[in-house]
């Protein structure tokens, strides 16, 4: 099997995920992905889409990723990781879908307004 790899997007981070048959080694920018996401939700959240399908222990797994906080990071990993296994079989697609693993989740940060303290929290009133 040769390497397929998938794009994965969070918030603002970039996921690169290479995938090819092996022994289920996941590697995150060059460290075990437990060693990379220290806790246990961010670890099931990266393995959820082999979990889900009992495709685990049969690809190894690289990711350069970039941006954001470990949260996007590990979400977009498991996008890349959905998109990458949908590449090697269609019929995965069905129940990842089923599960919202398929879906680019699109909310971003809104932005800072002018005259405004945040994006949305105003400058205290005064009345008088």
């Amino acid at each position: 099997m040769e390497v397929l790899n998938a794009i994965g997007r969070r918030k603002t981070s970039v996921a690169r995920v290479y995938l090819q048959s092996g022994k289920g080694a996941i590697v995150v920018n060059g460290l075990d992905f437990k060693t990379y996401f220290k806790t246990e939700p961010l670890q099931i959240s990266v393995e959820s889409p082999l979990n889900l399908l009992s495709e685990a222990g049969k690809y190894d797994i690289r990711v350069n990723v970039q941006g954001g906080g470990v949260t996007g990071q590990a979400e977009a990993i498991r996008l890349g990781i959905a998109r990458a296994l949908v590449l090697v079989n269609s019929e995965f697609k069905s129940p990842l879908r089923k599960e919202g693993l398929m879906t680019r989740d699109s909310r971003m940060v809104e932005r800072k307004k002018y005259g405004k303290r945040k994006a949305r929290k105003r400058f205290q009133f005064s009345k008088r």
